[in-house]
């Protein structure tokens, strides 16, 4: 506000200042004019059969009338021209304010007084440009939202109403095959549980301002027990898991949100590591925080997909993530919680091996 005034305040002595002074030039242009014009006709006779007599005879008659007929008439000029000025200069505040109405490509172009409001009025249109781009993105985010939902919904529900299907059509099944295709209804139906669970998950993470209730955790302690939780899982997939942990590592943290990043990042480890391969976790405490890293080896993850990763809905692998992975919301809830706890999560792929970093500062 104190900037926008000492440019306004700037403007106008500017306008002001050469205003007085045009005033005070004409004047004096005047004056001087009339002084020579003296001092010519003093300086010679002049007869009244010279063409020029008339008129400086009507003139030496009239000098006061005259003078004051030249000040007023330039006075109006100058007037004129200094109000005119301010004019010119609204005029391209109006066109700029509609410039920024429904900013452009084209930068916004004022006169050279004006430079200081130039530059501001673009920092304004840029400042548009970005909003109107995020409002934008957002507006794709919840049509995808909506696609993602309709497509990861159907494809489990279609395979729950056609198994559920045939088990009322069928009444003389085998209980072998009445089991089979009882188990694999159910494990669809857990599916959309699973998946409706995350579509609230990042709902409550866009929507809601989420307090952390801290208290002193061992990390250690619940990095084993992740990895316990999963050990069915890393069985089923041909996977081991190994932890290289110091033997306490206490950290201040919300213990239950900070799990879900250690449960959604050994999941991810899970559905993209090549089966008889290891997922190696590991934790150390430096100077500036902990580092707890989460590696898995698979396929090299390519960076222009890397850099997408934390993304939501994002998926390496469109075709399979439907059966085997998530609704690609879980490492975009794993980053929301890492930065609420004022830290950050990155991602690295070389040579097949995929290592997750997390870095918590020292509080």
């Amino acid at each position: 506000m104190s900037s926008g005034k000492n440019r306004q305040r700037k403007l106008s002595v500017t306008l002001w200042m050469g205003y007085i002074l045009a005033l005070l030039a004409w004047a004096g242009g005047v004056a001087g004019a009339a002084l020579l014009a003296y001092f010519i006709c003093a300086s010679r006779s002049w007869g009244g059969s010279e063409p020029l007599y008339p008129m400086i005879h009507w003139a030496h008659q009239n000098v006061l009338l005259l003078g004051i007929v030249l000040t007023l008439g330039g006075w109006l000029v100058i007037s004129y021209f200094f109000i005119a000025r301010p004019v010119r200069y609204l005029n391209e505040l109006v066109n700029a304010a509609e410039k920024l109405a429904r900013p452009g490509a084209d930068p916004i172009v004022l006169s050279a007084a004006m430079k200081e409001t130039e530059a501001q009025l673009n920092l304004f249109r840029e400042r548009a440009l970005r909003d109107a781009m995020a409002a934008r993105e957002a507006e794709q985010r919840k049509n995808d939202l909506i696609v993602y939902l309709a497509h990861d919904l159907k494809t489990p529900l279609t395979s729950v109403i056609g198994y559920l299907t045939l088990l009322q059509d069928e009444p003389d099944l085998s209980p072998a095959l009445r089991s089979r295709y009882t188990g694999v209804a159910l494990d669809k139906a857990e599916r959309l549980e699973d998946l409706i669970n995350e579509f609230f998950d990042i709902t409550r993470f866009n929507l809601t301002h989420l307090e952390l209730e801290k208290r002193p955790v061992d990390l250690t302690r619940m990095l084993q027990q992740v990895a316990s939780e999963f050990a069915p899982m890393l069985e089923e997939a041909g996977l081991t898991c190994r932890l290289f942990l110091p033997e306490k590592l206490l950290y201040p943290c919300d213990p239950d949100k900070l799990a879900r990043v250690f449960d959604n990042l050994l999941r991810n480890a899970c559905h993209y590591s090549t089966p008889g391969t290891e997922v190696r976790i590991a934790a150390e405490a430096g100077e500036d925080g902990l580092s707890l890293t989460f590696a898995n080896t698979g396929v090299t993850i390519p960076p222009e997909k890397l850099g997408r990763i934390f993304e939501q809905f994002f998926r390496l692998d469109s075709s399979r993530a439907s059966g085997t992975g998530g609704a690609g919301l879980g490492l975009a809830i794993a980053k929301e919680i890492v930065q609420l706890h004022s830290g950050t999560i990155t991602a690295q792929s070389e040579d097949g091996v995929t290592t997750f970093t997390v870095c918590l500062p020292n509080l």
